[in-house]
């Protein structure tokens, strides 16, 4: 590539970014028009293009930002007021320069378009002539643009912005070029540009001038580059992991040491260049408040878009990924969901609709809200509309909850719109959107209250390249669970795997802390063998929002996995989200936690969730919520303890047990615990019978100094409205309750440790 192409490529990429910022500009001039530092900006960015282009002969795109230049420095100097027509003209100038650009990319041309009536309609509006005398060449040029507002800042942009991850100002070689420009076509602006000597655009221009001096401490880095490196980097991971599980085995400590610290500089090398792939979501949200903003002109309403959490942070596959389901979640929002503004006014509201973005981080997910205050969504209207349309049945629809049937818009085909236009009303769209999310390992949740507006709410992963995992067995084989689905693991031993897990109307349940659980077994949902074995590990998992159980046969461990995409083949398969390969060299696959809930049948609002719902609302209590540890004490005496009076949970050898003034303690942390021995105390066989055998102890610790309560048996945590129907006299107990439909005693922990420091002097 020579010396010049290097120069086309650079303004190019450059044109592209600033094609992105007058967009945002613009928008933010019509609802700002006395600013004179945005003002500065568009006039600064639309003068670097003009002198660019004649500076490497392009001599249409020279014509057209000239005209709009001079416009520009009337608006600058005050001579031109911003209305809402010179806005549109300006768009429209964009638009045009944005189109020559594709083509010149393409083609290595501008193209053979004709520019006259834009460039006519800017000249009159520059003159500040009526529209009558230019009413053809107006309507002419501001007709193109209604019909498609929204691919304008998404499909022209996207072939070169997406070469340049880190937009910054003009970078050296296309600046210089720009400058000489400048210096050869001062006799087009100087008539323009002498009026201009306001402070706010000297404070801009200086400004500008430090922005260029930052531009030297960053760089641009091709996409393909950083993906490269991306995928030495998850190669080097699996290597390291392979080390690592060498080492385990491993007893010479150089090379132990030598992989420790591998694993070190693998592991920060790993986030260097996983930050470099981060890109605040604005990037995608930036193009909104254009999109809107013709969209709401082409539709006869006024809409204000505001946006919280920018800056966001996301990877860069994640943020083409959700770049086209947002754009139509915005559109629909200014489509269906905001009335125009004589609805509004009518209903009592602002004339003006609101729609607000929101994103934030949370529990390892990246959460995004699209919000409007619209009329809502009718829930008998989309029943109504999903029986017509033959996606259900009445009876089906008669029998949905408000939550199932408003979810119904995410169905194929189905649409609400009276008639077909160019914005809306093909059926297409939102099954699209949430078929995307979903295939990044998203969820989408949409809530709505008629006359007040519709909410969508976006839960996805930071980054799909290197996640971590929790690893299972079944029938022999490995699989992988991306850890952002995962709540918790339950183990039950034999006893309780028989007497825990319940069958209802055919589906397996497991009453966790008093609610109901569904099981999926993966050993069924893949068709393997079952294995044989007398207890029960239950994965937790959560599923659009809803929790259950998968059963495997074993929980391995948690490992950072390399994500590797299926072949072709296999992409079909709906249990499998990808593949990777462990320490050992094997490949285990990576389960799609949305797949084996529908294979399960408990994803959505099935039976279950509803006995669920419904064994939660026929408890009848009069008591206080709490959170309890369940405890064993003796053959069958159950026994509870508020969770916040447990400091740690310990499992101690029974032959550590030593005497200090007749007390049973022990050796913990550096001080010596006292210890209680429940079983004995409620006149079951002891505990600390100095067998050398494993025994459960609570450990409390209290302003008084730390005790140790030992039991038989650890059960459950449970949280339930606790009811105390019957007081006890006994020394140590507040009285008995039903808690998982058994009668369970409720220790007196205060009064028990209190008189256990009192005689023993601790």
């Amino acid at each position: 590539m020579n010396e010049m192409d290097e120069v086309l490529k650079e303004f190019l990429v450059e044109s592209y970014e600033n094609m992105d910022r007058l967009d945002r500009d613009l928008v933010s001039l019509e609802e700002r028009p006395d600013d004179k530092q945005i003002l500065g900006s568009i006039f600064r960015t639309i003068h670097t293009i003009k002198g660019t282009c004649g500076f490497l002969g392009f001599g249409k795109l020279e014509k057209v930002t000239h005209v709009g230049e001079n416009l520009l420095a009337r608006l600058r100097d005050g001579s031109l007021k911003v209305d809402g027509e010179i806005t549109t003209a300006l768009l429209s100038l964009v638009d045009a320069v944005r189109s020559m650009l594709t083509h010149l990319e393409s083609h290595g041309d501008e193209g053979e378009r004709d520019d006259s009536m834009l460039v006519q309609e800017l000249v009159r509006l520059n003159d500040g002539t009526q529209k009558s005398v230019a009413e053809p060449a107006a309507s002419a040029a501001a007709q193109p643009q209604a019909p498609a507002p929204a691919p304008a800042p998404v499909a022209p942009a996207a072939p070169v912005v997406q070469k340049a991850e880190v937009p910054q100002v003009a970078p050296k070689p296309a600046a210089a070029p720009a400058a000489a420009a400048h210096d050869a076509h001062d006799d087009h602006v100087a008539p323009a540009a002498q009026p201009v000597a306001s402070k706010p655009a000297d404070k801009a221009a200086e400004k500008h001038g430090e922005d260029s001096k930052m531009s030297d401490a960053n760089v641009r880095v091709d996409v393909g580059l950083l993906d490269k490196l991306m995928n030495l980097v998850g190669e080097l991971v699996l290597a390291r992991n392979q080390i690592l599980q060498h080492g385990a085995t491993d007893r010479d400590a150089a090379f132990l040491a030598t992989s420790q610290r591998l694993n070190l500089i693998t592991t920060e090398l790993q986030e260097g260049v996983m930050k470099t792939r981060m890109q605040p979501i604005g990037t995608v949200w930036n193009k909104f408040p254009r999109v809107v903003r013709d969209l709401a002109v082409l539709c006869g309403k006024q809409v204000r878009v505001e946006m919280e959490g920018k800056e966001t942070e996301l990877d860069r596959t994640i943020i083409e990924a959700i770049k086209d389901p947002l754009t139509h979640i915005v559109r629909n929002s200014v489509d269906h969901g905001i009335e125009t503004s004589q609805e509004r006014v009518s209903k009592g509201k602002p004339a003006e609709g609101r729609l607000l973005l929101r994103a934030y981080h949370e529990g390892g997910q990246v959460n995004i809200e699209i919000a409007d205050d619209g009329g809502g969504i009718r829930i008998d209207k989309v029943k109504a509309k999903a029986v017509e349309k033959g996606l259900i049945t009445p009876e089906h629809a008669s029998r949905m909850s408000e939550r199932e049937a408003v979810n119904l818009i995410f169905l194929p085909g189905f649409s609400t719109a009276a008639k077909v236009t160019n914005v809306s009303g093909r059926g297409v769209g939102m099954d699209v959107v949430k078929t995307n999310i979903e295939k990044i390992g998203g969820a989408v949740d949409v809530s709505t209250r008629v006359g007040e507006g519709t909410t969508l709410r976006i839960k996805i992963p930071l980054t799909l390249a290197i996640i971590p995992a929790l690893v299972v067995t079944c029938d022999g084989d490995r699989f992988a669970i991306p850890q952002v689905s995962l709540l918790e693991l339950v183990r039950l031993e034999s006893e309780d795997a028989k007497t825990g897990i319940e069958s209802i109307r055919g589906t397996p349940v497991y009453r966790l802390r008093g609610s109901l659980l569904p099981l999926v077994y993966l050993s069924r949902v893949l068709g393997l063998a079952p294995k044989e074995q007398d207890h029960v590990n239950i994965v937790v998992l959560q599923a659009d929002g809803r929790p259950f159980g998968l059963v495997v046969d074993s929980i391995n461990d948690t490992e950072e996995i390399v994500v590797k995409p299926l072949g072709k083949l296999l992409k079909g398969l709906p249990c499998y989200a990808g593949a990777t390969i462990m320490g050992d060299g094997k490949v285990a696959l990576i389960l799609d936690v949305m797949g084996i809930a529908q294979a399960g049948r408990v994803g959505g609002e099935g039976r279950d969730q509803k006995m669920a719902n419904a064994d939660k609302d026929q408890k009848q209590s009069s008591g206080t919520k709490q959170t309890l540890l369940l405890v064993q004490v003796g053959d069958s005496r159950r026994m509870a303890v508020p969770l916040d009076l447990v400091a740690r949970l310990e499992e101690f050898q029974g032959d550590k047990v030593e005497l200090a003034s007749g007390q049973a303690v022990m050796q913990y942390r550096d001080q010596i615990l006292p210890l209680i021995d429940l079983p004995q105390m409620f006149g079951g066989a002891p505990a600390l019978d100095g067998q050398p055998r494993a025994m459960q102890v609570i450990v409390h610790n209290g302003p008084q100094g730390g005790v140790g309560f030992v039991v038989d048996r650890i059960l459950d945590i449970v949280e339930e409205d606790i009811a105390i129907q019957r007081k006890s006299r006994s020394h140590g107990l507040l009285g008995s309750a039903v808690i998982q439909q058994k009668v369970t005693d409720l220790l007196d922990v205060e009064t028990l440790v209190s008189g256990l420091l009192t005689e023993s002097g601790y």
